[in-house]
């Protein structure tokens, strides 16, 4: 079997866990090179690969060192104001690009990406994990099988307490911090908009058209400071600052087909993780907080407190028809890949379409309209909730394309 020549470029917490975690378990990888910034993060992370293969890769604290390299393949995890201009440039180098999640900072960059590829005609995945988990998945089978009917709306939150993270940003050398002291935007949107973008076909006989975002007060942040005088101790660049992000930003968006999504950002808050996955249809719904199911004709209308106590969770009893089987049978082994399992899959995606050349399930145009949310509302909140159009990537594409899911769904 040919290996694939991998190389890793941005080691911080994602990049050195998916290594750790999902990508040392793939036999046909071999690990040629890794680089970060700093270099005690380039020597951890040739030492795990040296320890588990037997073999040191390259390692350098400038990715160019390695655009002449031999390599069939790069993951890009690094911070989001570099990790798009290093895929363009691993892309002009005719290496195939994993590039990670997050917002963009202009839409200039985002049409370099999107041109970039097109002529380069280099492989490159969008690394959404989230569109392979299961709950996304099982309601997007569920809508492929019409038990909702005509999708009318979706909504989504990236919905996760990172006030510890953000505010050892210095001593964790993260850019989180940087992000919430400078900006106000929707700066995460692609966890909950990707599953959403996949189930309404965006860019495949679909697209968003515009979006109007507005933004709270910023006071989470400064509170938790306060609260904790340690935080200043380790980081005296956190007395008296003050941080620009709002703690809850709202997006909406308007689809061509008359689909409407919702988004919040809701980081900077005391509160659960979840992403509050939700299709609503002319024939039912999903929600994914309860894991609750409503299908009209099917469910009866109870009252709130019986409904809560009986339907909670009643999910349950449409997976066998409807989960992917990949989850119904998920191993130990899977589960250790990283988010339960998904990490895997996506990984194990990008390998098999790599290798038998086949279309990427989350492509380049899926990249740039995703990630464009986080500049669009960023001037929308700037100007008061001022509408803003959401640029065509595919240059007039998505009318022709077929739909296309991360994939084969039950239904």
């Amino acid at each position: 079997m040919k290996k694939v020549k991998f190389g890793i470029v941005g080691l911080g917490n994602r990049g050195f866990s998916m290594l750790k975690n999902n990508y040392i378990n793939f036999d046909e990888v071999e690990f040629v090179a890794v680089c970060d910034e700093y270099q005690d993060r380039v020597d951890q992370a040739a030492d795990f690969i040296k320890e588990h293969r037997g073999e040191r890769p390259f390692g350098t604290v400038n990715y160019k060192d390695m655009l002449g390299m031999e390599l069939d393949a790069v993951y890009v995890s690094t911070a989001w104001e570099s990790h798009v201009m290093i895929s363009i440039d691993f892309l002009k180098a005719g290496i195939a690009v994993a590039m990670e999640v997050g917002g963009a900072y202009s839409i200039d960059e985002l049409f370099e990406l999107v041109r970039t590829q097109e002529t380069t005609g280099t492989p490159f995945m969008f690394m959404e994990n989230c569109c392979y988990d299961k709950y996304e998945l099982f309601a997007t089978a569920m809508a492929r099988a019409g038990k909702f009917g005509t999708i009318v709306h979706c909504a989504g939150c990236y919905g996760h307490d990172l006030r510890h993270e953000i505010t050892h940003g210095n001593i964790k050398r993260h850019y989180r911090l940087r992000n919430y002291t400078h900006r106000n935007c929707e700066n995460y949107p692609t966890h909950e908009l990707g599953p959403i973008a996949k189930l309404l076909n965006i860019n495949r006989g679909n697209r968003m058209l515009s979006l109007v975002s507005v933004a709270s007060k910023a006071a989470g942040l400064k509170e938790y400071v306060a609260e904790h005088p340690e935080l200043v101790e380790e980081d005296p660049t956190l007395a008296n600052r003050e941080f620009m992000q709002g703690d809850m930003v709202t997006t909406i968006i308007k689809c061509a087909h008359g689909e409407t999504i919702t988004l919040r950002l809701d980081t900077t808050l005391p509160r659960s993780y979840s992403r509050e996955f939700t299709v609503r249809g002319t024939k039912g719904m999903y929600e994914m907080n309860t894991n609750t199911v409503f299908l009209d004709g099917e469910e009866e209308l109870w009252e709130p407190a019986k409904y809560y106590a009986k339907e909670m969770n009643n999910g349950v009893k449409y997976e066998k028809e409807f989960m992917p089987d990949m989850w119904l049978n998920l191993t130990e082994e899977q589960k250790k890949s990283g988010h339960g399992g998904m990490d895997g899959f996506l990984f194990r995606t990008f390998l098999d379409c790599l290798t038998e050349g086949k279309e990427m399930p989350i492509d380049v145009y899926d990249a740039a309209a995703w990630m464009s949310i986080s500049a669009l509302s960023e001037a929308s909140i700037a100007n008061n909730g001022m509408p803003q159009q959401i640029p065509d990537f595919t240059n007039g594409k998505w009318v022709i394309r077929q739909p296309r899911d991360v994939m084969n769904l039950k239904k």
